[in-house]
């Protein structure tokens, strides 16, 4: 019997998707469930749920399920502010301390541990371009690696009930960088300063300007800040991987904080979406930054943000001095807003070069290939997004059923 064939997708062999995660990560108890999309040349050609979105309470999985994405945020705050370049309110190349004056003389960490560092003036000054492609020197507390985070962790910058973005932006101008600015990379809350910038330049909270800019333009109806009530019926629970390959349960959907309308409103990490509505952003990439007669941003504008452009055109093992990161570091780059795959042989997984995406915390993650014009959704709710394999072996899955 012939292979069913639609856009040049097998849709037996993308069957395999759930094949493989029901029997190797839902049955055994490693993922609660997942819901996943794919589409090619600008239609959705496959899509599944499966497993449950709240173990406990033995509720399924399905395709309306609504996601903590995390940072597969980062896109779509580093799309808005691309917006405001186009519109001429900032150059990439701009110090940060012009639009942050008190950022003027940051210094690199050299000893000694928070309170009570010993510093050094940077080498380079911070540019914008430096905050979104992640070589502003900045870092993450939850990474756990130097003085520096420790800091981060005790003065609670990864997000806290009483942090605010003014209060992150003003705190981060009394900690040390990790590096002198465009030496290096590091996964950070650079983005939550982009996030930062954003409000500064358009004047409006960042809620507001999503909406407006990216989400009504779209049509995304179900992507916020904050579950509303309409949606909480279908919020997953979020689930911590445990040693064993078992998951406890991290965060429970009917006493979550994303019940709430948050007071720091993070352009790193702090949305929530749904395959179908996280698929009206990523299919406007990869039509050049349109969807349904709406553009988000120009065709040019796009193009330059997908390229790699670390320093001296240098990839992610070259320049990468943390662990952690939400793509493989072989054979990627980053661009503005996401990593770029810049080798496919080095990557050791199935691709195509200057295929683009990023991932987020709980596991949940997207690509852009623009040589097949395909897009592929994949959520699930398990911390750290480190735990399994799992985007490396749906790429194998998904590419294995072009025709």
């Amino acid at each position: 019997m012939p292979e069913s064939l639609v856009s040049g997708l097998s849709l037996d062999r993308l069957e395999r998707i759930s094949r493989h995660f029901e029997k190797n990560y839902i049955q055994p108890g490693k993922l609660p469930g997942f819901a996943a999309l794919v589409a090619r040349h600008g239609k959705v050609v496959w899509s599944e749920a499966r497993g449950l979105r709240e173990a406990e309470r033995n509720l399924p999985m399905e395709r309306d399920t609504v996601f903590r994405i995390y940072s597969m945020t980062k896109p779509i705050t580093s799309i808005a502010m691309m917006q405001l370049y186009e519109q001429g309110r900032f150059l990439l190349n701009d110090p940060v301390h012009k639009y942050i004056p008190a950022w003027r003389n940051l210094r690199v960490y050299k000893g000694g541990s928070y309170p009570d560092f010993k510093t050094e003036p940077a080498a380079t000054t911070m540019t914008v371009r430096d905050l979104m492609t992640h070589t502003s020197g900045l870092t993450y507390g939850f990474t756990e690696r130097t003085e520096v985070d420790a800091a981060y962790r005790q003065l609670k910058l990864d997000g806290s009930s009483i942090l605010t973005l003014d209060k992150l932006v003003d705190r981060l101008a009394d900690l040390p960088l990790e590096f002198s600015p465009g030496t290096a990379w590091n996964y950070s809350v650079s983005t939550d300063v982009i996030g930062y910038l954003v409000q500064l330049l358009s004047g409006q909270p960042l809620d507001d300007y999503f909406q407006e800019h990216i989400f009504k333009p779209l049509g995304m109806t179900e992507t916020g800040f904050q579950v509303r009530p309409d949606q909480q019926d279908r919020f997953a629970a979020c689930y911590l991987h445990q040693p064993g390959d078992t998951m406890k349960l991290q965060d429970d959907p009917r006493r979550s904080k994303y019940l709430k309308q948050p007071r720091f409103l993070s352009g790193g990490g702090g949305l929530v979406s749904t395959i179908d509505d996280y698929y009206r952003f990523a299919q406007a990439l990869c039509q050049g930054g349109e969807y349904q007669g709406q553009r988000i941003i120009g065709r040019k504008t796009l193009e330059f943000m997908r390229l790699n452009h670390l320093p001296e055109g240098k990839d992610l093992p070259a320049l990468s001095i943390g662990g952690f990161s939400e793509t493989p570091y072989a054979g990627s780059g980053f661009g503005l807003g996401f990593s770029v795959k810049t080798d496919v042989a080095k990557s050791a997984t199935i691709g195509s070069q200057n295929e683009f995406g990023w991932g987020g915390l709980a596991s949940t993650s997207f690509f852009v290939d623009p040589v097949e014009d395909m897009v592929v959704i994949f959520m699930t709710q398990l911390m750290p997004s480190s735990s399994y394999p799992i985007r490396q072996e749906l790429r194998a899955l998904v590419y294995g059923a072009l025709d």
